[in-house]
Formats: structure tokens, sequence, C-alpha cells
């Protein structure tokens, strides 16, 4: 067996306990101390901005990771001590979607569309372009119009559609059809040369589904929603993935399975021998 390790999380409310379920005590100090050790590669998986990924490591004083894929899957940073360095040849592996467009003429492309509404700067970038949209807004009418113009040039590009409940107002992404987490997954995992054997993945929402009901081995934390857990199982049992899905349920070395507390329980169920890396030396 390898001893090599390649841990990919998503952030919020899998590894950042900012969620409304309880965080166990010790969990994200025995994650640092797993992610201390010299086997273990550590990636980040966010919807993120770099800004807000960085931002979260200060506050909730997490390990630094060796690589953060970002905005949704649009951006691959590899950090070491001497910052952080975007991958460009993740750019060039998403650009041939948007068949030699890039952020501003996609722009142009939905301009005359009175719902969207652009987000601020620090959320767009050259691959990712973020409207904001009103929830009373005809979400079907809008996107088939969205998809229509896409067609038309031959782009190939993801809708990305979700609600910010404290505006509460529409989020709308416009990516490549392939600059999803799970494609940014697989790609860094081809180029590190790790494969499904020795690659984890862990999240927790709806965002997080076309990786947790992928081939790679995931771990969907307790504190996922009921909703999310249920479709999870669902499309691994249609997909035949169902052996690649961990959920976590707690009790492993005394947690509740929430957070961070579930990317090791999901971690040591299918590599037990990293049980023995986690711990917090006295």
């Amino acid at each position: 067996m390898t001893e090599r390790l390649l841990i990919c999380t998503d952030l919020d409310r899998t590894l950042l306990p900012n969620g409304n379920a309880p965080e166990s005590v010790s969990a994200r100090g025995l994650f640092a101390a797993l992610a201390a050790r010299p086997e273990v590669r550590l990636a980040y998986v966010s919807g993120r901005h770099r800004a807000l990924v960085e931002q979260a490591i200060a506050d909730y004083k997490l390990p630094q990771p060796d690589f953060v894929i970002g905005d949704v899957g649009t951006s691959i940073y590899a950090i070491t001590a001497d910052g952080w360095r975007e991958w460009p040849q993740w750019i060039e592996a998403i650009a041939p979607d948007w068949a030699g467009r890039e952020h501003a003429d996609m722009r142009r492309l939905f301009e005359h569309l009175a719902d969207l509404r652009l987000q601020e700067s620090v959320k767009q970038n050259r691959f990712k372009l973020s409207y904001y949209v009103p929830v009373e807004a005809d979400l079907p009418r809008l996107m088939a119009a969205m998809r229509g113009l896409l067609a038309e040039q031959t782009i190939r590009a993801d809708l990305i559609y979700s609600i910010d409940e404290a505006g509460p107002v529409g989020l709308l992404d416009v990516l490549p059809a392939s600059a999803t987490k799970f494609h940014a997954i697989e790609f860094l995992m081809q180029e590190l040369g790790f494969s499904i054997e020795n690659t984890v993945f862990a999240g927790d929402s709806g965002n997080d589904l076309p990786v947790l009901t992928s081939p790679i081995r995931s771990v969907l934390v307790a504190n996922a929603s009921a909703d999310v857990r249920k479709e999870a199982q669902e499309l691994t049992a249609l997909r035949s993935t169902g052996g690649a899905l961990y959920l976590a349920k707690g009790g492993f070395l005394g947690m509740n399975g929430n957070y961070s507390a579930g990317i090791l329980e999901g971690v040591a169920h299918y590599l037990p021998h990293t049980q023995q890396w986690m711990k917090i030396d006295d």
C-alpha cells in the first residue's frame, strides 16, 4: 500500500465549522496533525476567490494547503513558501470550452439581459462570469435565453445557480463546462500522480455532489443536510459508485463526525493505516 495521500476538502461547512452543527473540540487539531505529515498533500476546494480563502485560513487557523482549487473550479493555485502561483496548465485545459472568448467577450454576449447584474470585480476572473439575479426573476426563461446564446456561438459553458440567503438574491456563475470541482480534482490528481486509491475528497453540500458521486473516494460529513445525504445516495446507486462514498456518522476517536471530524473519519475508513497519523504531539 502506498504511503502517499491527497486530501481534497471543501471549505465552508466541511472543514470550516461555520454551520449550525457543533464542532468536536479536538477535531481541527487532529486534522492539522494529519496535514502536517510529510505523506499528505492537502488541497482546499472552494467556490471562494483567493482573498476569501486566505481569510478563512487566517480566521480559522487552518493548515496551509499545498494547493487551492478556487473560484468554483476555475482556478488552481500551488502554494509554497514563495507564495501563491496560479497553474497556467489548468487555464490551458479549460480555455477551449469558451471557443476563444474570455470574460469581457462573455459579458457582452449577455449584456442585454435585464435580470443580470454583475457581481463585484473581485468575484470575477478570466473564466468566471458572475451575476446577481433577483429572486423573483423568471429563472427558467433567463437560463434558456442564456443557453441559446451560448449554443449560437458554440460555447461550452455551465450555468451554476444558487441563492444567497442573506440577500436574499440569486447568484449565477457562467463557467467553462470543464471547470468544475470534479474536473479540477481529476486534473490535480493526474498532474501529481495520485490515483483513486490514495485520494480522498470531503464535502457537505449540493455543489459537492459531482465529486461525492464520482469514482473518487469521498466522505460526506455528518453535518450535511438530510436532503444532500439522500440525493448523494440516490446518485451513487444510479452511477454504481456507492463504494466510493462514505457517510460520516460520528464515534471515530470519540468525535461527532461533523466538519473536520468527518473528514478524518472518512480518511481512516478508506485508509485505516492513517489513523496512527492522527495524533497531537504532547
